[in-house]
């Protein structure tokens, strides 16, 4: 749902970018929770092609508004470019 409501439904948008595409669905659901959560709304498109024709082609693409492009590639840079969570330290912190 848009936090902004001069913004009508994404899914109502004429023209969307495409920010991530992936194969996996999990990485998909996963990264467009993570746009969620900042306040960015996308839609998920599968693309489908022909197996028989175009093997191995396809996946699954996050498209957003053109104006939350750039904010949405930040966002996901930023979270492949995180530390990974050490569960060991944060153990040890709390103790």
């Amino acid at each position: 749902m848009p936090t902004n409501p001069n913004l009508k439904p994404i899914e109502q948008e004429k023209e969307l970018v495409s920010v991530f595409d992936t194969s996996d669905e999990t990485e998909a659901m996963v990264v467009q929770g993570l746009l969620d959560s900042s306040g960015i709304d996308s839609l998920r498109a599968n693309l489908d092609a022909p197996q028989d024709v175009l093997p191995g082609v396809g996946g699954i693409q996050l498209r957003v508004r053109p104006s939350q492009a750039e904010e949405a590639r930040e966002i996901i840079e930023q979270q492949r470019n995180a530390p990974p969570f050490d569960e060991e330290s944060s153990d040890s912190e709390i103790a």
